[in-house]
């Protein structure tokens, strides 16, 4: 039930949107290129984020590079 509550909780880390092409999806309505993002949750293949709509959303992880 992680679902219900990932929008609250807690930022993991920061990560930068690098580009917003995908091959199979309309990426660019969800995401800026040089926008920074909250992480809620990651797993090996992907970023849990609050997308540029204020809904929670998963997305490869080839779409951005890390915050240090």
């Amino acid at each position: 039930m992680i679902h219900k509550d990932w929008e609250n909780r807690e930022t993991i880390k920061q990560i930068k949107c690098v580009h917003a092409n995908a091959k199979k999806f309309i990426v660019d309505r969800k995401l800026t290129p040089g926008k920074v993002y909250d992480v809620k949750n990651e797993t090996e293949e992907f970023y849990f984020i609050i997308d540029n709509s204020d809904r929670m959303a998963g997305f490869k992880k080839d779409y951005f590079e890390e915050q240090y």
